[in-house]
């Protein structure tokens, strides 16, 4: 009997070791995908988080707010970037995100995001953020939130999250 080649040993064990690698959260309805951020340079007072939502059930819910220790930020905003008459625009929203029944809302570099303002110390790589994601309807949910490295651009190399 032959020894396995070397590259499917290595995607086999990659492949064993990506449900560890991934944190996803289901409540209800809704699944939430990998919550993200970015290591952030000492003396920074912002910070941006990231994550899918997805509505998997059949009525509308709302993703209302985002909520950390006071030890970590003093408050937290989801906001939205846009283009308006070419000029790139960020603006809060304090309603929220509804989420239609099917919708995915996909929050990431350059749209939807959260805002972690008033930081009380820098994010760093490989730590994880503790926070509050808040439904109208599927209620609290804890996640974390994993820190990428600050030119990160998806999160720990979760294709695309």
């Amino acid at each position: 009997m032959s020894a396995l080649p070397r590259s499917l040993v290595i995607a086999v064990l990659l492949f064993l070791a990506a449900p560890a690698l991934a944190h996803d959260y289901t409540k209800g309805s809704l699944h939430i995908e990998h919550p993200w951020s970015r290591a952030t340079p000492k003396g920074a007072s912002v910070g941006a988080g990231y994550l899918v939502v997805e509505n998997r059930g059949s009525t509308v819910d709302r993703f209302l707010s985002v909520s950390v220790s006071p030890e970590i930020a003093g408050r937290t905003e989801m906001h939205e970037m846009a283009v308006t008459d070419g000029v790139m625009r960020m603006r809060p929203l304090p309603k929220g995100v509804e989420l239609a029944p099917g919708m995915t809302a996909k929050f990431e570099p350059g749209g939807l995001h959260v805002m972690f303002m008033d930081l009380k110390r820098p994010f760093e790589k490989g730590e994880r953020i503790k926070a509050t994601l808040n439904f109208e309807k599927a209620g609290s949910v804890e996640v974390e939130f994993v820190v990428d490295a600050m030119g990160g651009g998806s999160g720990h190399g979760h294709h695309g999250h």
